[in-house]
């Protein structure tokens, strides 16, 4: 099985996935994975709070998955060692709990699919680089770059594709208040030139059915293997 979810902001909203708030975990085991589309959250200043929600996650009964948003501390989780899962690059956080790459293509339950986190800050000014704000929230050209070799190594061919924030016109779906970037763009560009079944992205903290491809989510977990 795979389910995909929001945002979780360790600790705020991580309590999605407890046992009481998502009771399939009850017949899950670690071949079945929760994909979190990014802010995990969980990798934040290597103190103890980290330690006891990194151990609560390793404890579950599934795999956690997670892409990276733009609230993560990137200095920690780049320091990460990189290891293979799943056909892809990761982060190795703990037994059982995963970062995905950004431009890394997975295959599980015999599905493709493509991941590319970050995003632009949209409370930027409120927050002190290197504190609880770090410029790797977005992508550089070698991420760009390693999204597109591994997009063509698939012939432009993904069962899903999973992100942080959204393509631009798809974003503007959601709200004319968000602005373009250089990743909205990015993603533009994927979403014109891939073919994809669904795609899933967080941010913007709503659950939403933007159209027949594209969902918003948030607080909802949904199954899609």
């Amino acid at each position: 099985m795979i389910y995909i979810t929001g945002d979780t902001h360790i600790p705020i909203d991580i309590h999605k996935l407890s046992s009481r708030s998502f009771r399939e975990q009850e017949s899950m085991t670690r071949a079945d994975h929760v994909m979190i589309c990014g802010d995990f959250g969980g990798i934040w200043n290597g103190g103890n709070e980290d330690k006891y929600w990194i151990n609560w996650l390793k404890n579950k009964s599934f795999t956690t998955l997670f892409a990276d948003g733009n609230h993560e501390n990137f200095e920690l989780l780049n320091a990460l060692p990189v290891s293979e899962y799943c056909g892809g690059a990761v982060h190795k956080v703990a037994d059982g709990v995963y970062h995905l790459m950004r431009g890394e293509v997975y295959n599980i339950g015999g599905k493709s699919l493509f991941v590319f986190g970050g995003a632009e800050s949209h409370d930027r000014v409120f927050r002190t680089e290197g504190r609880n704000w770090w410029r790797e929230e977005m992508p550089d050209a070698e991420e760009y770059r390693n999204a597109e070799q591994n997009l063509k190594a698939h012939n432009y061919k993904i069962d899903y594709v999973i992100t942080h924030c959204a393509p631009t016109s798809v974003q503007r779906l959601i709200s004319y208040e968000y602005e373009s970037n250089s990743l909205t763009e990015f993603l533009e560009k994927i979403k014109d030139n891939t073919v994809y079944d669904k795609w899933f992205f967080g941010h913007y903290h709503r659950d939403m059915v933007v159209d027949e491809r594209f969902t918003a989510v948030y607080n909802d977990i949904i199954r899609i293997v």
